[in-house]
């Protein structure tokens, strides 16, 4: 995605002194992801006219200021004749809060400069509106980087209109999610569990399905190195027409749970996102992985091979409707690193 045609933008082969600025944006929106939805987490560096950075802001929760606000309040008067560097396109809607691009006016910057073009229909349109009011726009910085990043979520539910759902899995390098008797713990290594739960902080809601709580009494939330719970605590749902006992961990207080028939995926992630969630993280056993896949509702694949074998016990992804090789779900790998012992693997549909 991107905005202007990049017109003043330095070759390819030269860094822009810039995209040091945006990193820094997209690492404050990365702080307050799972806080904003529906709202996309945004980020926001205000430079002033001597390219100092005078404020750095990120989208509050939902009725909360904007990370253009946060970042303009922070700058004070050393935002005047300054650059806005925001990872999304200013937005032009006054709703619970005021537009963006109002506020950049007020401040009077001179430049602004954003990653990725705003296509929500109520909210875009930004870059426009600002240039007509003088101010010098340029968009489409390393947008590419900043869409697969902390708005990857937002951005895949404003143009198919549900959640998006990162399946996450560990598994040996046969492909198996548990040994024959049914052990699991654990299969991945101590780091890679550390990274899951930083994982599930940052999600608005965590999926398994009554046999995985049934089975292996999951507590789904995420805890801090400490063994604290953290702060954040997604929604946990649990999807099936299997009853749960009433001592599952997945029913205590600490954190809200949602209890859905298992109808269909698609019926799942539209009760999810009547509720405002975008970003989903799918834990759930095989058979739900499966549905889930068969459904075609999965969109990014997380899978921590860990290097050991059984030989035998469930495999990963139960039966996702692939009948023939000229079936299968083909995935581009994004990223590919360590993770401890184990194997990291990002993957997301080819298509």
């Amino acid at each position: 995605m991107s905005g202007d045609s990049g017109a003043g933008r330095l070759p390819a082969t030269i860094e822009d002194p810039l995209d040091a600025v945006m990193r820094s944006a997209v690492a404050a929106s990365e702080e307050v992801r799972g806080t904003t939805s529906p709202n996309p987490p945004v980020g926001c560096v205000i430079l002033d006219t001597e390219g100092q950075v005078a404020g750095t802001g990120a989208t509050q929760p939902p009725g909360g200021p904007h990370a253009e606000v946060v970042a303009l309040r922070a700058a004070g008067t050393r935002a005047a004749g300054g650059t806005a560097v925001v990872t999304l396109e200013p937005c032009v809607h006054t709703g619970r809060t005021g537009a963006c691009t109002d506020a950049l006016r007020q401040a009077g910057v001179a430049r602004v400069v954003y990653a990725v073009a705003d296509p929500s229909p109520r909210a875009g349109g930004g870059a426009a509106v600002l240039r007509e009011a003088g101010l010098e726009v340029r968009g489409g910085m390393l947008a590419e980087e900043v869409a697969r990043g902390p708005l990857r979520a937002w951005l895949h539910a404003v143009h198919t209109g549900r959640p998006h759902v990162t399946w996450k899995y560990a598994a040996t390098l046969d492909g198996r999610s548990a040994a024959a008797d049914g052990t699991s713990q654990w299969i991945s290594s101590e780091l890679s569990r550390a990274e899951a739960h930083r994982l599930r902080e940052r999600m608005d809601a965590i999926i398994v399905g009554t046999g995985t709580v049934v089975t292996d009494n999951p507590h789904l939330t995420a805890r801090g190195a400490d063994g604290e719970l953290t702060l954040r605590r997604p929604l946990r749902v649990v999807v099936g027409d299997r009853n749960i006992p009433a001592d599952s961990r997945v029913l205590d207080p600490v954190a809200e749970t949602l209890l859905l028939p298992g109808d269909s995926p698609e019926s799942v992630l539209a009760a999810l996102g009547d509720r405002g969630v975008v970003d989903v993280l799918l834990e759930g056993g095989p058979s739900l992985a499966g549905a889930f896949l068969a459904a075609g509702c999965i969109d990014r694949v997380l899978a921590y091979i860990a290097p050991s074998l059984l030989g035998s016990g469930p495999a990963a992804l139960g039966d996702a409707g692939v009948a023939s090789i000229s079936q299968a779900w083909r995935l581009r790998i994004e990223e590919t690193t360590m993770s401890g012992a184990d194997v990291r693997i990002s993957a997301v549909p080819a298509d």
